[in-house]
């Protein structure tokens, strides 16, 4: 990845927004819970943005919204684009190295996902409190470029605690009982086997994905806090004996939009940098 091509969408935003923001949010699949948090939004659409990716894949708008909530400048990008639509890791994490880039301080990373632990059901959130890596690939691999982070990058706390709490406690305030565990990064696009999925339970993921992780890696690598909230829109293969749709995760995911959009605003509302 060039720095010069992150620098041009930097500054692209940058010039369309007027200010660097505080936090930014990337929403994942079916997420859109963008209206009910900030105010004057504006919306930009990611194939305006210089080197830009432009997602593909159903439940991504692929726009970007810049607006206030609790007098803080927010960033949110709907939509991402993955791995397995053929993008190369540089490009699955550009978003990344931008919000790094126009000076936000911390990233909210959303996205839908199968839940795996038996104590959680279809519908709940969970917050990330770590990750599993089972995508074969690294953000980070190749040259190091320096100005943006280090050769090597401490993994020891990729998802922010204090972000975590705070978001534990606007959960409260929102009358959501969210839960916490390990979000299991693979490849895709197929789903998991039941037998992929007793592994992942075996080695301590309690839901599973295709996003998110390559996205925490650099964030980290950039010196951003990270959080990470999944909305566990489907029970993982084998636990239910029905086969998984993507069409009905897309709609539990809009359906779980209230919730997520309700859990932000009262993060955003009491949210102290």
């Amino acid at each position: 990845m060039k720095y010069e091509a992150v620098e041009q969408a930097k500054q692209f935003l940058l010039d369309k927004m007027g200010t660097e923001p505080e936090i930014a949010v990337v929403m994942g699949s079916g997420l859109s819970a963008v209206d009910e948090i900030l105010i004057g939004s504006t919306r930009i659409n990611y194939s305006s943005i210089p080197n830009f990716p432009v997602p593909h894949v159903a439940g991504h708008r692929g726009q970007v919204v810049h607006g206030k909530a609790n007098g803080m400048t927010v960033l949110v990008f709907e939509g991402r684009v993955h791995y397995y639509e053929g993008y190369s890791m540089e490009e699955v994490t550009f978003c990344s190295r931008v919000i790094g880039r126009l000076g936000a301080k911390a990233l909210i990373l959303t996205n839908a996902s199968g839940a795996i632990n038996p104590d959680f059901k279809r519908g709940q959130l969970m917050l990330i409190a770590d990750h599993i890596n089972l995508m074969a690939a690294s953000p980070l691999r190749g040259a190091n470029e320096e100005r943006w982070g280090p050769r090597f990058v401490d993994q020891t706390e990729v998802y922010d605690r204090a972000l975590r709490e705070k978001l534990k406690r606007a959960a409260e305030h929102s009358g959501l009982h969210v839960k916490e565990g390990v979000y299991a990064a693979m490849a895709g696009p197929s789903y998991e086997t039941p037998a992929e999925i007793r592994f992942l339970r075996t080695i301590g993921a309690d839901c599973v994905g295709m996003s998110t992780v390559p996205e925490a890696v650099v964030a980290r690598h950039m010196g951003l806090r990270v959080a990470g909230i999944s909305m566990l829109a489907n029970l993982a293969a084998g636990t239910t004996g029905q086969p998984i749709n993507h069409e009905e995760v897309l709609e539990m995911a809009a359906q779980m939009n209230a919730d997520l959009g309700m859990l932000l605003l009262r993060f955003f509302e009491t949210y102290e940098q």
